[in-house]
């Protein structure tokens, strides 16, 4: 469970990116921040693992004030996947998977070899091992990114636009590729996008933001088609011409 309780963020600048959020995120569920630029998504989930720290208010991991946590263990806890894969260039695919159990002491050769393991489970055929993220499409970037954020098997998976930079049969591939590694894996995912459909697509909870990060509605894909709260919302969906099947 990761809880926002009364979290204001305001920049040196004056800008008011989020304001008295109070949000509860269950565990074991892929819950989906969307929202225009500048609604507070990517800054509401980069405080999950104290990339960014509230200016007021409280952050809780099952009950815990993370606010008390060493922000680097944290981050090194919680599996981090953004936009354009972030992979290391100079370093190969199976070393880029293996770099955070690395950092964490585990023994090269260990962390390499489970590297191996995770290769297979987001669909990397084994000959890319050892080729470097140059050398690899798109969507085969964004799995090593997937892969890379699985590799301490975190209880907790936070997904910054990770398909935004992908062609759109590409990006519909990776979609369903976390829909069944999330059946499998069973992960809190928190996943954010400025896609209406793709959240109501992956969502089992979508939090839809308005602009200076206030909350517009939080529920099921369900929920916010059929009842949405106010017109807004009501807006920012049909805007988004949603194409999903509800599951």
């Amino acid at each position: 469970m990761i809880e926002f309780r009364d979290v204001t963020k305001t920049f040196p600048d004056g800008t008011v990116a989020v304001a008295g959020l109070d949000l509860a995120i269950p565990p074991r569920q892929v819950t989906v921040f969307v929202g225009s630029s500048g609604s507070g998504k990517t800054t509401i989930l980069r405080m999950i693992n104290r990339m960014v720290d509230p200016t007021s208010g409280r952050v809780l991991i099952d009950g815990v004030d993370i606010g008390s946590r060493e922000p680097v263990a944290l981050r090194r806890s919680i599996g981090y996947v953004m936009q354009n894969s972030g992979l290391l260039p100079h370093r190969t695919v199976l070393d880029n998977i293996a770099t955070v159990p690395v950092l964490r002491g585990e023994k090269k050769r260990d962390a390499r070899a489970r590297a191996r393991e995770l290769m297979t489970v987001v669909g990397l055929d084994g000959s890319l091992a050892d080729r470097y993220p140059a050398q690899l499409s798109g969507g085969q970037q964004q799995r090593v990114g997937v892969a890379r954020g699985l590799a301490v098997d975190p209880n907790i998976l936070l997904m910054d636009e990770p398909f935004g930079a992908v062609d759109p049969l590409v990006r519909a591939e990776l979609q369903t590729e976390l829909k069944r590694l999330q059946s499998e894996l069973d992960k809190t995912v928190v996943f954010v996008t400025h896609d209406i459909d793709e959240a109501f697509l992956l969502g089992d909870q979508v939090v839809l933001f308005k602009p200076g990060g206030l909350v517009g509605q939080v529920g099921t894909p369900a929920e916010l088609l059929e009842n949405p709260a106010d017109d807004f919302v009501a807006g920012f969906i049909e805007a988004g011409r949603p194409r999903s099947i509800l599951r």
